[in-house]
């Protein structure tokens, strides 16, 4: 975990409510990795002291992307950032996705702007798979491209039914999934909404199969210190509760326990 001062490259629009912040912050960016989290002192955001977290959309070289949507105080301020300002964020934070997997086919799962680390994610990974995108509508698809460029299969599917599956994700993958016969050699890996990600590693227990959830809570301070943003788990089948912001973001499914 580094402070650093970085400095704004570029900011740019990326669809509807969306945009991507390109900051140059080499002590960060060499040790980042999918799933990892940075926390934001947020420029120009009068009256509030807590930085803000944003998950890692790319970390290449000496630059970190940011792909966020404006939708808050705190996201309108960031939408303001120059070109050249400087803008001081601490990371990496938070334990991220296992880039070595096993034999398995990595079966990505994205909800709206949750696609931010998988893209990353897959840049990282040893073989390329399939990856589901779901989205509101056309407007809220986001990378899929960018996976495209890469080689991996990509499935869309939106609620209003406007590109791809009409409904949500998951009717995307158990469409793909009944027509495969080996579904115990996947592996999920998956960033969303919660009511996405139970859905998600329902389906994995019930395949026998990992699936590695990355958790969204409220965060304070981001390095584990203040318990704001705590996750109830199940390891060695005692419960406890353990920090997203630390132990997290990313836990595997059967760990999770629902409210």
């Amino acid at each position: 975990m580094r402070l650093e001062q970085a400095k704004v490259l570029s900011h740019t629009a990326a669809g509807t409510g969306y945009r991507v912040l390109e900051l140059r912050a080499p002590t960060i960016a060499a040790d980042a990795r999918p799933g990892q989290f940075v926390h934001a002192q947020v420029p120009n955001l009068q009256g509030s002291l807590l930085r803000r977290p944003f998950s890692l959309y790319a970390a290449e070289g000496s630059t970190l992307r940011i792909l966020y949507k404006v939708v808050g105080a705190g996201t309108r301020a960031l939408r303001d950032a120059q070109p050249g300002q400087t803008i001081s964020i601490l990371g990496p934070l938070g334990n991220g996705f296992p880039t070595k997997q096993p034999p398995a086919v990595p079966v990505l799962v994205a909800g709206g702007y949750g696609v931010a680390p998988l893209a990353f994610l897959a840049k990282r990974l040893p073989s390329t798979g399939v990856v589901f995108i779901g989205g509101a509508s056309a407007d809220h698809i986001l990378c899929a491209d960018d996976f495209r460029a890469l080689g991996w299969d990509v499935r869309l599917a939106t609620d209003d039914g406007s590109l791809g599956t009409p409904g949500l994700v998951t009717a995307a993958i158990d469409a793909w999934a009944a027509s495969r016969p080996d579904l115990g050699k996947i592996a999920f890996f998956a960033c969303g909404p919660d009511g996405m990600l139970k859905a998600v590693g329902q389906r994995a227990v019930a395949l026998g199969v990992k699936a590695w959830l990355s958790m969204d809570r409220h965060m304070g301070c981001g390095a584990g210190v203040c318990l704001a943003c705590v996750q109830r788990v199940r390891i060695n089948g005692k419960e406890q509760w353990l920090r997203v912001c630390k132990e997290g973001p990313v836990f595997e499914a059967r760990e999770v326990v629902w409210s």
